[in-house]
């Protein structure tokens, strides 16, 4: 056996560490218009009520997600994921041709449509490579990329615009996503056909799997649209995405309008709820995992770890009424711990109660109506905030998380038949 295709131990690690790799790039592009709003607005001449749109029309574009997660079952993860960041990659870029607000929400709406594989590609190769007992952690870690990616974006990109300008800011972070899909290509295979997949871990994810979530004729979206338990996921997640637009998007216009930050501060500042969102993707499976050793069921102990997220998330009706505003960011990053705590625990459940060769298109109708709620949301603060302030909206945040938690306990029906796949040690 030559050296290229000798087996490479704990594959699925290693894979899932790439596929954190893309989730940060995907976020860090993303999260780039955020940080170098204060700039942009003032250079191009744009209102909040115009930013509202701009940061509505990503959000019309990334609730194309069914349509995203569908091509991805369809074409495979390999040639989709590798197309999308392309193009991702490019639009971003692209963003430095703007001219005024319209231009810019055109770009915007693109930049959701091509972004909206992230979330349905990574929990595919979480579904395909990992046993049951792994999918939390594995998700726990492709999630992390979603931290990092916007913890990573305030100094990166107020530092290149403060050493060039904000249109070499897109320009960066494009590039950077693009060199993402050489990696990607040169990397991933599937379970069944990668060459450096050793024998003992093909038995270990295929054993690994639950007898329910045999693949078998995959559902229609109509048809997924009338399961009870596509519900229970997407609307908590309708509920609970708020909190990460207004993070990704407004966080760095509060600091400077509400709390008198300069680019400078951004910089120092605005990473750190996303440093906390990072601990907050591995607590959601930790305390699932800790919760199934004592006993709990899988669905139950991923509904409690939802739960207390959700009352952690109360942090955030005192960030608006804080007079410090070293205090408020205190308080937002324990909101971005507790978002992505519960945030992980929702999104992995689609692993949990949906087949393989449906996992694209679930987790796409869930980015749907997760993106739904940002872009309510983030209208509402366009339209609304001269007039009333960001404190509302802080107190709807924390409100909007319970009420998430009581639909997940209320709606989502466990498997009548789950078993322990095979014995293996129970994690989450």
């Amino acid at each position: 056996m030559t050296l290229a295709r000798r087996p490479i131990k704990n594959l699925r690690w290693w894979l899932i560490g790439v596929v954190m790799i893309g989730t940060s790039l995907n976020y860090l592009t993303r999260s780039t218009l955020g940080v170098a709003a204060p700039t942009v607005l003032a250079d191009l001449g744009i209102g909040e009520r115009e930013y509202g749109w701009i940061t509505g029309a990503f959000q019309l574009g990334i609730m194309l997600q069914p349509v995203a997660g569908y091509l991805l079952d369809t074409i495979g993860l390999r040639m989709g994921l590798a197309i999308f960041a392309s193009a991702w990659a490019v639009i971003t870029m692209a963003h430095g041709l703007a001219t005024g607000w319209v231009s810019l929400m055109g770009l915007r709406a693109a930049l959701g449509f091509a972004e909206g594989t992230a979330h349905p590609g990574g929990l595919k190769v979480v579904a395909e490579w990992f046993p049951a007992r792994e999918r939390g952690f594995a998700s726990g870690i492709y999630n992390v990329g979603a931290s990092f990616g916007s913890m990573l974006a305030p100094p990166l990109v107020a530092g290149a615009i403060l050493w060039w300008n904000w249109r070499a800011a897109f320009v960066v972070v494009g590039l950077m996503a693009g060199l993402w899909v050489a990696l990607w290509l040169f990397t991933y295979r599937s379970v069944e056909t990668h060459r450096r997949l050793s024998e003992e871990e093909r038995t270990l994810i295929a054993t690994g799997r639950e007898a329910h979530l045999t693949v078998g004729p995959r559902r229609s979206i109509p048809t997924l649209l009338r399961q009870r338990n596509l519900w229970g996921i997407v609307l908590p997640r309708f509920l609970a995405d708020p909190t990460w637009g207004t993070l990704t998007f407004w966080l760095p216009l509060y600091l400077v309008t509400a709390r008198g930050f300069d680019l400078a501060q951004i910089a120092m500042f605005a990473w750190l709820p996303f440093v906390a969102a990072d601990f907050g993707c591995m607590a959601g499976p930790a305390m699932a995992a800790w919760l199934r050793r004592r006993g709990v069921g899988l669905i139950n102990a991923r509904r409690w770890a939802f739960t207390i997220g959700a009352l952690l998330m109360t942090c955030m009706i005192f960030v608006g009424s804080v007079e410090s505003p070293y205090a408020a960011i205190a308080l937002l990053s324990l909101g971005g711990f507790a978002h992505q705590m519960l945030s992980v625990t929702c999104i992995t459940l689609a692993t949990d109660l949906f087949p393989q060769n449906e996992i694209g298109t679930v987790a796409g109708i869930g980015g749907t109506f997760a993106n739904l709620g940002v872009l309510l949301f983030s209208v509402a603060i366009g339209t609304l905030v001269t007039t009333i302030g960001y404190e509302p909206f802080f107190v709807a945040l924390s409100m909007l998380d319970l009420l998430a938690a009581v639909v997940l306990w209320t709606v989502v029906k466990p498997p009548a038949v789950a078993p322990e796949p095979h014995g293996q040690e129970v994690a989450a």
